[in-house]
């Protein structure tokens, strides 16, 4: 079974994003430590909430696995990625692991 791990970027009255790094730099990194494991790539980037709702995360990116195998695979690795979070942004990501039913 797939499986996708994603990671979410929460938007707080005290945090900050820095979008061109992220998408041109950071999501770099992910492809070059992570990609040989990694089906397919969506990121996301946040605009709203709903009518009249501000967006409540900056960014999520997905990233989709062909089993667990090939997550536990490149979760092994992420280290160099999570490294980097600090040179885009100060909030705290959160991350989802779960199975792809569709």
């Amino acid at each position: 079974m797939s499986m996708s791990l994603q990671v979410m970027y929460p938007i707080t009255e005290i945090t900050s994003f820095d979008y061109d790094y992220y998408f041109n730099k950071h999501m770099q990194i992910v492809g070059e430590t992570l990609g040989e494991h990694i089906q397919s790539t969506l990121v996301t980037k946040g605009i709203s909430g709903g009518p009249d709702v501000p967006a409540g995360y900056y960014a999520i990116a997905t990233m989709v696995f062909e089993d667990q195998s090939s997550m536990d695979l490149a979760l092994s690795k992420v280290g160099t990625a999570l490294s980097d979070i600090p040179n885009f942004t100060n909030t705290e990501p959160v991350m989802l692991i779960g199975e792809v039913i569709s």
